[in-house]
């Protein structure tokens, strides 16, 4: 289990929200001095799929969620201080059961 951060010191947070699949995905950007990002979201309920540029972290926060990564079978679980990573030029499917699954989506180099 991962010890994740609670809150984060000296960034710019966009106030525009990043909003996917009619509301069901947001997320806010957070930009830091050294040049990184991440953003920091929620999920609804439901399926959602999620193509990659840059190679991701997603670390879950609070909540659930089921993940398959492109050309894959495998149905992974992660629950709150877990995480996985998505390769760059890829993607991944997650489903969220119930509730809200939050997150911390670090964008790796």
């Amino acid at each position: 289990m991962s010890s994740l951060p609670t809150q984060f010191a000296g960034v710019t947070v966009h106030t525009k929200a990043n909003v996917y699949f009619d509301g069901n995905v947001v997320s806010h950007t957070v930009l830091f001095a050294d040049g990184s990002k991440k953003t920091l979201g929620l999920i609804r309920p439901g399926t959602y799929y999620f193509g990659t540029g840059a190679a991701e972290r997603m670390e879950i926060v609070a909540g659930d969620c089921k993940v398959t990564l492109k050309d894959q079978t495998a149905v992974s679980s992660y629950a709150a201080g877990t995480s996985f990573d998505v390769a760059a030029n890829s993607g991944f499917t997650i489903e969220v059961p119930s509730g809200l699954c939050e997150y911390i989506c670090s964008f790796l180099s």
